[in-house]
């Protein structure tokens, strides 16, 4: 059954990817000649359509890429970012019976579960309930199908990734390794234990912090498939013109969430995006949907420290030294001209006033000079990267005033004198001693 299931859907994908490919075809000739930008953002478009219609595994991966933009360029990444999880929803007797089986007894603790979810994603979807003691909670629900539906697509996946690394100009994607992360980390959240842990432990970590959480869970009631919390009443950031707490505060507090995790916990929420954060009425930030995390390896803890420092100061060859040294792999030709590039655009970059430099700007513009040298970084950087990003970016739509630079400088001090010593780079840098980046 499980062939049969799979050679169908090999059918079925093989039949979408021609669909996609002719759309692509008849666009492209409708345009007659367009520039080099213009084709990608058509390929990238293309790229898009046909993952969203592959389904919720291939769009999460395609969300996954487009985090990435040392190495898709900016009409890839931009086209990925806009996928959603477009799931339809399960239904309520297929997720009631989900519940009857994990909490068995216990399920008379609910005393009321609303039948239309709440959001609907590819491993689970959320409901709103009523305990007997009256509170009102957010109930997690794998759903049924959900493995065996993630573990015939990521096969799928896999071995279209060996293929396409067979490409020469594909190859520096490292495809096959990307799909291995992403499987490990799709397939980690279909243990909600492992969610529940993630929560206790963002718990500890912010319990000094004032007005940064993680909902409460309801231990007796969580199971490997079923997470139940409370109810956090908010507006998620995705529409921050709602928001009607203490705006600048929550800039403020977002900024420092993410530092913080970042720098000091070297423990990252790592599907962190506008709709994974609330922002409530008395003016504190919520984390949820904690399932995927990113530990910062303490060796690895300072050099990209040193990283950040180094762009911050506007230390190009230093930055250059870290990223070359660090990196996964590299396809770099001419050191030289890689470092003396990022010294350039450095210097350009700060040469505006302070105040108008972003951080989205400075890691744009280095994803730029490290795809064109062929510069690989590594997955831990790509997630931090993001949850600044993300920081950055709703600072600025709360607080357009918000400086992040500024804010991370303690953060990136105390880390730089705490961090235990790098481990050894991945190369030597060209023209030095082996042991000069570590």
């Amino acid at each position: 059954m499980r062939l049969v299931s799979l050679t169908l859907r090999v059918f079925l994908i093989s039949w979408i990817v021609m669909g996609t490919l002719l759309g692509y075809l008849v666009r492209r000739a409708a345009r007659g000649f367009i520039t080099r930008a213009e084709r990608d953002t058509l390929r990238g478009e293309a790229l898009a359509r046909l993952l969203e219609r592959l389904g919720a595994t291939f769009i999460k991966f395609g969300q996954i890429l487009s985090t990435r933009p040392d190495l898709l360029n900016t009409e890839y990444t931009g086209a990925l970012a806009k996928l959603q999880d477009a799931v339809a929803e399960e239904p309520f007797e297929a997720i009631s019976q989900v519940l009857d089986e994990e909490l068995g007894e216990r399920r008379e603790r609910l005393a009321s579960v609303e039948p239309k979810s709440l959001a609907a994603a590819s491993v689970a979807q959320v409901h709103r309930g009523v305990l007997d003691t009256g509170e009102v909670v957010a109930i997690k629900v794998q759903r049924p199908r959900a493995a065996a539906q993630i573990e015939r697509d990521l096969v799928i996946l896999a071995f279209g990734a060996r293929i396409l690394d067979r490409v020469p100009t594909v190859r520096l994607l490292s495809l096959p390794g990307a799909v291995e992360r992403f499987g490990e980390a799709l397939t980690g959240q279909l243990d909600f234990h492992k969610e529940t842990e993630n929560n206790r432990r963002f718990a500890v970590n912010f319990a000094d912090v004032e007005g940064i959480d993680v909902p409460r869970l309801f231990e007796e009631l969580c199971t490997a498939k079923v997470i139940v919390m409370e109810f956090v009443e908010g507006v998620k950031a995705t529409e921050p013109e709602r928001v009607g707490g203490d705006r600048k505060r929550l800039a403020q507090l977002g900024g420092e969430c993410i530092l913080k995790m970042t720098f000091t916990d070297g423990f990252v929420h790592a599907d962190l995006h506008p709709g994974n954060i609330i922002l409530t009425e008395d003016s504190r930030v919520v984390l949820i949907d904690l399932g995927m995390v990113t530990e910062i390896p303490a060796d690895i803890l300072r050099p990209w420290v040193q990283t950040f420092v180094a762009l911050s100061q506007q230390d190009g060859a230093a930055a250059a030294r870290v990223f070359y040294g660090y990196a996964p792999s590299v396809g770099c030709k001419d050191y030289a001209a890689f470092e003396a590039e990022v010294e350039e655009y450095l210097k350009g970059i700060y040469g505006k006033r302070l105040g108008e430099v972003e951080i989205s700007e400075v890691v744009g513009g280095m994803m730029n000079v490290l795809r064109k040298h062929r510069v690989q970084i590594d997955p831990t950087f790509t997630v931090v990267n993001l949850a600044l990003l993300v920081a950055e970016g709703l600072g600025k739509q709360l607080d357009p005033e918000i400086d992040l630079i500024p804010l991370a400088t303690p953060y990136l001090t105390r880390a730089m004198l705490t961090a235990p010593p790098g481990r050894p780079p991945n190369r030597p840098i060209p023209g030095e001693a082996p042991d000069v980046a570590a």
